[in-house]
């Protein structure tokens, strides 16, 4: 369709609309997934997202194995959180354990190495988002940083993405001393010095607000309407954290705030308010690191019964837990025997990109502001693909 453009003083321009495909494989895209986007010019009339390129048939898969050989299958969901998805997997299997009982010192460590987790992850996010913005240097300094993270995980657990750490009846392995200093010397060193430091560079700078505020605004309604969860849903100004809304562990015994989007800088729920929920929570993350590290006890580490073999009751239960991007659930299905009958996942970033057609469909969005947008949705392609 073509469209003629009359402006004072201008020639007419004749314009077209034109079809782009934005993916599969695009660094803007943050893993492989596809937009089709029809055009006018730069702005975007419209888009349809298509997932389904990195289906990892984790449901199925967990149906052929034991309660325990699927741990190491929840880390690759959402692989840059994957204690927050080995923590609501562990507690959705526990709660129809009803012998095995998870020790306090273990319930100490989860929290901590969760919480430690959130902050390697909200540090990929803020990086790459700069990087999607055309800032290099936020990039470069949030992997300077994750790196001090990766280094504790390697520590404790062996690996540096995928830990498979938090398992049925506990953790695989105690925290040493040696590792507990390491903690407190990274949240020493990272709040609120660097923290700060990403503010001055970053958050309050003028060209990177030009680019985010006012931008892909999501109002709660909207929100509420496609699922969305997590930072995305708290930058609408929703004070919604399943670890203070619905506690789970032991996060009841720990003081932190719930950072939530103000139209600071321009409009409530723009892409400028869904990327500082991230930074506060990176703040309120040190605060119950810090709390944790004070309050450990000493004791096992793990039930070892559930380490022998995991045979839950018959029954079903469903379990969610506040991962980096939102709500992770699973629903389980138990016949009785050493392996699930059913378990279906939630994968937070699967109802959160659900929303990207509806807000580039306004008619105000342009093709610089789609990514923006994409961005500040912080999705992961290993959970959206299940």
């Amino acid at each position: 369709m073509a469209t003629t453009l009359e402006t004072p003083g201008i020639k007419d321009i004749r314009t077209e609309e034109m079809l782009l495909n934005m993916g599969p494989q695009h660094p803007s895209t943050h893993g492989v997934f596809r937009v089709v986007i029809r055009t006018d010019g730069e702005m975007v009339l419209e888009s349809e997202s298509h997932v389904g390129y990195l289906h990892r048939c984790f449901e199925k898969c967990a149906e052929g194995n034991n309660y325990l050989q699927v741990v190491p299958y929840t880390d690759r969901m959402d692989y840059l959180c994957a204690v927050a998805n080995n923590l609501g997997y562990a507690e959705t299997v526990e709660k129809l354990l009803p012998k095995v009982e998870v020790p306090e010192r273990a319930q100490y460590i989860r929290v901590l190495v969760t919480e430690l987790n959130r902050i390697a992850s909200h540090l990929i996010a803020f990086g790459t988002y700069g990087l999607d913005l055309g800032a290099i240097t936020p990039f470069l300094h949030a992997w300077r940083d994750r790196e001090k993270i990766l280094k504790i995980f390697e520590k404790l657990c062996g690996q540096r993405l995928n830990y498979s750490y938090i398992r049925i009846g506990g953790v695989t392995f105690d925290m040493t001393d040696e590792i507990l200093g390491d903690i407190q010397g990274f949240v020493d060193y990272f709040d609120p010095t660097i923290l700060d430091e990403y503010d001055s560079l970053l958050s309050y700078n003028g060209i990177f607000i030009s680019r985010t505020a006012n931008i892909g605004i999501l109002s709660p309604e909207l929100a509420i309407d496609h699922g969305v969860t997590g930072p995305s849903l708290r930058g609408s100004g929703l004070a919604r954290d399943l670890r203070r809304t619905e506690p789970y562990s032991i996060y009841d015994r720990f003081e932190f705030d719930i950072p939530v989007g103000s139209g600071e800088m321009g409009v409530l729920g723009d892409c400028w308010d869904r990327y500082m929920v991230r930074i506060r929570e990176m703040r309120q993350s040190c605060r119950i690191i810090r709390q944790v590290l004070s309050g450990i006890p000493d004791g096992p580490f793990c039930d070892k019964k559930a380490f022998r073999g995991v045979k839950p009751v018959k029954g079903e239960v469903y379990h969610r837990v506040e991962g980096a991007r939102g709500e992770v659930g699973f629903y389980l299905v138990s016949d009785g025997t050493d392996h699930p009958y059913r378990l279906k996942a939630r994968g937070p970033s699967f109802c959160n990109i659900s929303v990207l057609d509806t807000l580039t469909a306004r008619g105000d969005c342009m093709l610089a502001d789609l990514v923006a947008v994409i961005g500040s949705l912080d999705i992961v392609m290993g959970e959206v693909d299940r």
